[in-house]
């Protein structure tokens, strides 16, 4: 089977670029009588592609849900640019990977292990356990790395550019790498990259093959040098590959592979506009009668456990028991939007979440004052008008490989806005200068940083929101893609 898959994919397709990503550009949905209705989606990857202006470009990604598989299985080879889907411009190849097989990858290993490990995210004392459970979860990881290989193998033109992306995939390029050697592949990793002692949490021989697996593109690329410098020490520790960090390279088994940051930013045209739509408007006008003339602290986040939700109300909850001069001045505005309910841990936070919101609320509320403004219903217009609201944006993730939010803030705010940034954040490269730093674990000092966030004079709140917008929009998402495509070479 497999000396078939090789042969199959030596036949070159005509694509000169392509991507690769769990999701893409585009999902579906379907009805009560079976039609699907098509979706575009968002974000820099989306943005990125548009930079491109070639309609042979193909975009690979995998089928979600039931209705993405029959839109995949209705398409030829999965290609919906083919079946007449107005997929924005570019080609899309879907992949229908079996059910079982997607979700022990997806939620087995990408979301529950190598999320879990380069978030520092697992209580030691319980977890990890690599079992015979994980073992099937890998071997499902691998054959969805596989197919992705399949893939891109297939659809790419002699010589072509790949772009592969994020934790889900870190097998693919070495995969893609075998069966088309003429391609330049690059890797980017959107997630922080664990340092080598937890690291190395992970099975040995999987450890090593994360590794390897990257190590087949011709790029790595990341968001900070702090990332690509974890990743660099980890091959040399588990790897024994040869470092050369002021060149930016990794030596390994013959090949050497370029280490590159792109820092990801803001796209401010896009964000400026669309925040001054009537529907943020009318979300804004909302906000603003429940919060009245009082101060605001905002935070957007998923309910995602490297946020750190959970210890930002407790520092909310200690700056109004510490400091009781903003007692019914200040609101907190905590949109918490959901994140893989499908795994335990999520449903478990989101619950943490939701009961320390409604303690602060039922400790502190008067007739007149909600201290606290929760909402869990993803809605991006009121996120929008929450950002021109605020005066302290609260941004404290345990860990996080950029955090646009961060970025997204400063560039939307009508009147300056004071920015709460964990030093943890990848983020914290470029906004440290303009930010009030944090420790994400500290309450007490977060709380602090709140109080001084709030009693900023408004002159230095204005020009340090200026700065950060600035530095938050210094690498767009169509230049940030152009970058990494420039390179490859």
């Amino acid at each position: 089977m497999a000396d078939l898959a090789f042969e199959r994919t030596q036949q070159s397709g005509a694509a000169p670029v392509l991507v690769a990503s769990n999701r893409g550009p585009v999902s579906f949905s379907s009805g009560d009588d079976g039609a699907l209705t098509l979706k575009r989606g968002g974000g820099g990857l989306v943005s990125g592609l548009s930079a491109i202006d070639d309609p042979s470009a193909v975009w690979v990604c995998a089928a979600l849900g039931d209705a993405d598989r029959t839109a995949a299985r209705q398409a030829p080879d999965g290609r919906l640019d083919l079946a007449g889907h107005d997929v924005g411009g570019q080609a899309v190849r879907m992949l229908d990977i079996e059910p079982g097989t997607f979700a022990r990858a997806y939620n087995g290993i990408a979301n529950s292990t190598l999320w879990f490990v380069h978030h520092l995210l697992y209580d030691t004392p319980v977890s990890p356990v690599f079992d015979d459970r994980f073992r099937r979860e890998w071997e499902s990881y691998t054959a969805y790395n596989t197919a992705f290989a399949e893939a891109l193998a297939a659809e790419a033109a002699p010589g072509a550019a790949v772009l592969v992306q994020d934790y889900h995939l870190s097998l693919a390029p070495a995969l893609l790498r075998t069966l088309r050697p003429d391609l330049r592949i690059g890797h980017f990793s959107h997630t922080p990259w664990a340092p080598p002692e937890y690291y190395r949490l992970l099975p040995d021989d999987v450890a090593a093959e994360v590794l390897t697996g990257i190590l087949g593109a011709d790029r790595a690329g990341f968001l900070t040098e702090r990332w690509a410098l974890a990743f660099a020490d980890c091959c040399e520790a588990v790897l024994g590959a040869e470092v050369d960090r002021a060149a930016g390279t990794v030596t390994h088994a013959g090949r050497t592979t370029r280490l590159g940051v792109h820092g990801l930013g803001a796209d401010a045209d896009f964000l400026r506009e669309r925040a001054h739509r009537p529907d943020v408007d009318a979300r804004l006008a909302a906000l603003r009668e429940a919060v009245g003339d009082r101060r605001t602290i905002v935070r957007v986040d998923r309910t995602e456990l490297s946020k750190n939700i959970v210890r930002g109300l407790l520092a909310y909850r200690h700056l109004l028991r510490s400091r009781p001069e903003w007692l019914d001045r200040v609101v907190h505005i905590a949109f918490a939007y959901p994140s893989r309910h499908d795994l335990p841990e999520y449903r478990e936070y989101t619950a943490a979440v939701q009961r320390i919101a409604r303690e602060i609320n039922d400790e502190f509320a008067t007739p007149d004052w909600q201290p606290l403004i929760l909402h869990v219903n993803d809605d991006f217009p009121r996120s929008l008008a929450a950002y021109r609201l605020a005066d302290v944006a609260l941004v404290n993730p345990i860990r996080d490989g950029m955090n646009l939010v961060a970025k997204e803030v400063p560039v939307v705010s009508d009147a300056g806005c004071a920015l709460v940034l964990s030093r943890e954040a990848g983020a914290f490269a470029e906004l440290a200068e303009d930010s009030i730093t944090v420790n994400p674990y500290d309450v007490i000092a977060t709380a602090e940083a709140l109080h001084r966030g709030l009693t900023m004079p408004a002159e230095e709140r204005t020009d340090r929101t200026k700065r950060l917008a600035a530095a938050a929009t210094a690498l767009p998402p169509q230049q940030w893609f152009l970058d990494q495509l420039d390179a490859l070479g």
